[in-house]
């Protein structure tokens, strides 16, 4: 084997002219005789006994060519991209050059590489910082979610109000018809929670148990294609109406829903993780800005197929969240009349930014010769082990050596962005922005 020429060009695509020796082609032409010989008939020969001299005697000294190519082709290839120190990312597209003979044969095969990454400024960089602040009614409304999580629904005699969850049989009919998907049963519906159409929920209020009534509504313009801005009809007979029973705030309530004997000791820690989480939020919104001035900074000619390829992660990552919300693929296209192809097609821009991080982690981790030492490693599985709940042996079954290895780098990566950078006030919002 023989690299003529090794020629990079746009979109980090590199060219190599290969040529295939005598030796070489006569090897692999031997091999390609003794693996399909048996197909040949030679008179005076059974099949597969015929030597290779005959066969091409009798078929014509180019009949082992095009197998042979094939058999020659990959470890040609494989030794061109070694020689040539190539990270290549996809399948190459090969054509041969001129005629093969005896002398052998010599082809080009053009194949997408890993870029080149310059790195601009990663150290020393500036960004906003939100100032993480707490307040009463903070703690107040998660005080609220804990007592609405422990609120219990008791049925009572009267008209519905707003807050009340009323329990329905429904059918929806358009010009006169029932539709498909129209049609519930014993459905229990909170007065006010905006889970039903437009205009459905506020024609509840009034209703009693026993009562029947008919409900018109017009489906909005973004709803599904058959549906959309349609009117309708909805048959409704109210089987039960509930209010909401809410606990008593105190330490009582505290012991309840807590491991805390009082209602302060609670509230204590309801602040603490408020601020936590608002602490957390804070600095990644600081990482997330610090990380999109490095992958703006870097300068590389990227390959089309690594945005082809993040376009198609984050569409498959959709059908994974689709299908979560118990909705098949082909319903969530229809839904949103939208397609495949038009899915991907969005995807690039926001797959081109993350590409570009990813290339500007990788050569930060190269620039800074970072290495993940098993310590680190084991200190990342623990910690997963905990956030999940899970024991660590068990996230080692979800999360190999390799990813493991790749989350501390870039872990290390970031940090090394993050904390050699200052964090500067957030402007404030103007006085235009604020009434828009």
């Amino acid at each position: 084997m023989n690299v003529k020429s090794c020629e990079k060009k746009e979109k980090s695509l590199v060219t190599l002219t290969i040529e295939v020796g005598p030796d070489e082609f006569n090897a692999a032409i031997e091999k390609a005789y003794k693996k399909n010989r048996r197909k040949y008939r030679v008179p005076g020969f059974r099949p597969g006994k015929a030597t290779r001299k005959m066969i091409e005697t009798v078929y014509g000294p180019q009949v082992f060519y095009d197998e042979a190519i094939n058999e020659a082709f990959p470890d040609a290839y494989e030794a061109a991209v070694k020689e040539q120190e190539l990270k290549v990312l996809d399948m190459p597209s090969v054509e041969l050059d001129g005629i093969p003979s005896s002398a052998g044969f010599a082809f080009t095969a053009t194949v997408p590489v890993y870029p080149e990454v310059t790195l601009g400024q990663y150290k020393g960089l500036s960004a906003p910082k939100q100032t993480v602040t707490v307040t009463e009614a903070d703690v107040d409304e998660r005080i609220k979610r804990l007592s609405d999580r422990n609120t219990r629904l008791v049925s009572v005699e009267r008209e519905a109000k707003p807050g009340d969850t009323v329990v329905i049989d429904f059918e929806g009919f358009l010009n006169g018809e029932p539709f498909e998907g129209g049609k519930g049963e014993k459905h229990s519906l909170e007065i006010g929670s905006e889970s039903f159409v437009p205009g459905f929920e506020e024609q509840l209020v009034g209703i009693k148990a026993g009562d029947e009534r008919e409900i018109n509504i017009t489906f909005p313009d973004n709803y599904a294609p058959e549906l959309a801005g349609k009117e309708a009809v909805f048959k409704v007979k109210a089987h039960e109406v509930k209010e909401k029973d809410a606990p008593e705030i105190d330490d009582e309530f505290a012991k309840d829903v807590s491991e805390f004997d009082t209602l302060e000791e609670l509230r204590a820690d309801l602040r603490r993780q408020v601020t936590e989480e608002r602490q957390a939020a804070a600095d990644r919104e600081f990482e997330d800005e610090l990380m999109n001035q490095v992958a703006d900074g870097i300068t590389a000619d990227i390959p089309d197929i690594l945005i082809e390829r993040q376009s198609r992660q984050f569409v498959d990552n959709l059908k994974r969240q689709v299908l979560q919300q118990g909705l098949s693929y082909e319903q969530y296209l229809k839904m949103t009349g939208s397609d495949e192809e038009k899915l991907l097609e969005d995807a690039k821009e926001p797959a081109l930014r993350q590409v570009r991080m990813d290339l500007a982690v990788t050569a930060i981790i190269e620039q800074e010769h970072l290495e993940a030492a098993d310590e680190d490693r084991e200190a990342e599985y623990e910690k997963l082990a905990e956030q999940s709940g899970m024991d660590k042996e068990s996230i080692k079954k979800y999360f190999s050596q390799e990813q493991m290895t790749n989350q501390v780098l870039t872990q290390k990566a970031i940090a090394i962005v993050t904390e050699s950078a200052t964090a500067t006030e957030p402007e404030a919002p103007s006085e235009n922005s604020a009434e828009a």
